[in-house]
């Protein structure tokens, strides 16, 4: 029998499974070597394209700390992460990557994501909000538009990149100028 004390103000149970078999967590004393704390602390993570070198970050925290339409974060050979924020409204702009698969994460807000094999004809389409993940294949037409009241904030990965080392886009129309 479990001895399962009484923990005010909780009136129910609940049995905790124990596998760590004693041993303790580790926690780091020294901060990482590029200064990234969470965005509740007094640093920031610095959003700039970290380039083809190795790299850790908290991906939620740097997400919902860019507030520019797109950012590249980290540029490699054949994998892109970007981050992007979209406005109330505010949408991608319907596009096509004919030679690019790519991964979108939502970590905040809400929004409708429509797919299909040509921009008439968008017969995919679904609800997407924290925590969605949208896969896009090569050569599918698409497009996500924000439809909450806070900023849409998502990270995208592109394989192979899309948009050149250090891309930052601060707004909807300088990256449509950018690709004109």
């Amino acid at each position: 029998m479990y001895y399962v004390p009484y923990m005010y103000p909780y009136p129910y149970y609940v049995t905790v499974p124990m596998y760590n078999y004693g041993r303790q967590p580790v926690y780091w004393t020294i901060p990482n070597e590029i200064g990234i704390q969470s965005s509740k602390g007094k640093d920031k993570i610095k959003l700039k394209d970290y380039g083809s070198e190795p790299f850790v970050v908290n991906i939620n925290e740097a997400t919902k700390q860019n507030n520019t339409y797109r950012t590249a974060l980290w540029t490699g050979n054949h994998l892109q992460v970007t981050l992007m924020s979209l406005n109330v409204g505010e949408d991608i702009g319907l596009e096509i990557h004919p030679h690019v698969d790519q991964f979108l994460r939502i970590e905040q807000g809400q929004g409708i994501v429509q797919m299909g094999k040509s921009k008439d004809h968008l017969n995919f389409e679904r609800k997407v909000y924290d925590d969605s993940a949208i896969m896009i294949p090569a050569g599918t037409w698409h497009n996500v538009t924000n439809t909450g009241n806070i900023p849409l904030k998502l990270y995208s990965i592109y394989a192979p990149p899309e948009h050149p080392r250090g891309t930052v886009h601060v707004t909807k129309a300088d990256a449509m100028a950018a690709e004109e």
